[in-house]
Protein backbone atom coordinates (compact mmCIF):
# COMPACT_ATOMS: atom_id res chain seq x y z
CA UNK A 1 0.00 0.00 0.00
CA UNK A 2 1.21 3.77 -0.71
CA UNK A 3 0.51 6.54 2.16
CA UNK A 4 -2.40 7.81 0.11
CA UNK A 5 -4.11 4.35 -0.34
CA UNK A 6 -3.76 4.07 3.33
CA UNK A 7 -5.25 7.40 4.05
CA UNK A 8 -8.31 6.90 1.95
CA UNK A 9 -8.24 3.41 4.36
CA UNK A 10 -7.80 5.37 7.59
CA UNK A 11 -10.17 8.39 6.43
CA UNK A 12 -13.20 5.97 5.94
CA UNK A 13 -12.62 5.34 9.77
CA UNK A 14 -11.91 8.84 11.15
CA UNK A 15 -12.70 11.88 8.32
CA UNK A 16 -10.48 13.87 10.52
CA UNK A 17 -7.20 12.27 9.88
CA UNK A 18 -4.44 13.84 7.72
CA UNK A 19 -2.64 12.87 5.00
CA UNK A 20 0.34 14.27 6.97
CA UNK A 21 -0.52 12.25 9.99
CA UNK A 22 -0.57 9.31 8.07
CA UNK A 23 3.76 9.96 6.65
CA UNK A 24 4.23 10.68 10.12
CA UNK A 25 2.95 7.60 11.77
CA UNK A 26 4.60 5.42 8.55
CA UNK A 27 8.03 6.98 9.32
CA UNK A 28 7.51 6.37 13.37
CA UNK A 29 6.52 2.57 12.45
CA UNK A 30 9.64 2.20 9.86
CA UNK A 31 11.95 3.68 13.08
CA UNK A 32 10.21 0.57 15.30
CA UNK A 33 10.86 -2.03 12.99
CA UNK A 34 7.01 -2.40 12.13
CA UNK A 35 6.66 -1.62 8.51
CA UNK A 36 8.89 -1.88 5.50
CA UNK A 37 9.44 1.32 3.20
CA UNK A 38 9.95 -0.15 -0.52
CA UNK A 39 11.07 2.02 -3.48
CA UNK A 40 9.37 0.17 -6.60
CA UNK A 41 10.57 2.72 -9.15
CA UNK A 42 11.79 6.54 -8.94
CA UNK A 43 8.61 8.01 -7.26
CA UNK A 44 6.30 5.14 -5.79
CA UNK A 45 7.03 4.18 -2.10
CA UNK A 46 5.08 1.47 -0.65
CA UNK A 47 4.73 0.42 2.70
CA UNK A 48 4.31 -3.41 4.32
CA UNK A 49 3.76 -4.82 7.33
CA UNK A 50 7.02 -6.66 8.65
CA UNK A 51 7.27 -10.21 7.94
CA UNK A 52 9.97 -12.76 9.08
CA UNK A 53 9.80 -14.19 5.60
CA UNK A 54 12.25 -12.48 3.30
CA UNK A 55 10.18 -12.41 0.26
CA UNK A 56 10.54 -9.73 -3.33
CA UNK A 57 8.58 -7.97 -5.41
CA UNK A 58 7.19 -8.02 -9.39
CA UNK A 59 5.71 -4.72 -10.65
CA UNK A 60 4.03 -4.61 -13.62
CA UNK A 61 5.01 -1.37 -15.54
CA UNK A 62 1.80 -0.95 -17.09
CA UNK A 63 -0.79 -1.18 -14.51
CA UNK A 64 1.36 -0.69 -11.71
CA UNK A 65 -0.23 -4.08 -10.02
CA UNK A 66 2.87 -5.90 -7.40
CA UNK A 67 2.79 -8.92 -6.58
CA UNK A 68 4.86 -11.16 -3.92
CA UNK A 69 7.32 -13.93 -4.63
CA UNK A 70 9.40 -16.29 -2.45
CA UNK A 71 12.99 -17.39 -3.99
CA UNK A 72 15.49 -19.88 -2.59
CA UNK A 73 17.62 -18.49 -5.31
CA UNK A 74 17.85 -14.92 -4.14
CA UNK A 75 19.34 -17.01 -0.58
CA UNK A 76 21.65 -18.89 -2.81
CA UNK A 77 22.86 -15.50 -4.48
CA UNK A 78 23.44 -14.08 -1.32
CA UNK A 79 25.35 -17.05 0.25
CA UNK A 80 27.51 -17.02 -3.04
CA UNK A 81 28.08 -13.34 -2.93
CA UNK A 82 29.23 -13.48 0.82
CA UNK A 83 31.66 -16.61 0.22
CA UNK A 84 33.23 -14.56 -2.72
CA UNK A 85 33.56 -11.19 -1.34
CA UNK A 86 33.88 -11.84 2.24
CA UNK A 87 31.14 -8.74 2.37
CA UNK A 88 28.41 -9.79 5.30
CA UNK A 89 25.18 -9.12 3.30
CA UNK A 90 22.43 -7.56 6.07
CA UNK A 91 19.43 -7.65 3.88
CA UNK A 92 18.28 -8.11 0.37
CA UNK A 93 15.89 -5.56 -1.08
CA UNK A 94 14.90 -7.20 -5.27
CA UNK A 95 12.28 -6.36 -7.54
CA UNK A 96 11.45 -7.00 -11.01
CA UNK A 97 10.01 -5.22 -13.53
CA UNK A 98 7.99 -6.22 -16.54
CA UNK A 99 4.53 -7.41 -17.75
CA UNK A 100 1.19 -8.74 -15.62
CA UNK A 101 -0.56 -11.74 -17.65
CA UNK A 102 -3.48 -8.72 -17.75
CA UNK A 103 -0.74 -6.50 -19.29
CA UNK A 104 1.54 -8.31 -21.21
CA UNK A 105 -0.86 -9.14 -24.17
CA UNK A 106 -1.79 -5.67 -24.81
CA UNK A 107 1.60 -4.86 -25.34
CA UNK A 108 4.42 -5.95 -27.63
CA UNK A 109 6.47 -7.54 -25.62
CA UNK A 110 10.42 -8.48 -27.13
Amino acid sequence: MNAKELFKEAAKRDPHISLATVYRNLRLFGELGLVDERRLDKSRCSYEMKTSSEHYHLVCTTCGQVKEFVSPAVGQLVDEVQRNSGFVVTRAILHMEGYCPECKDKVQVE
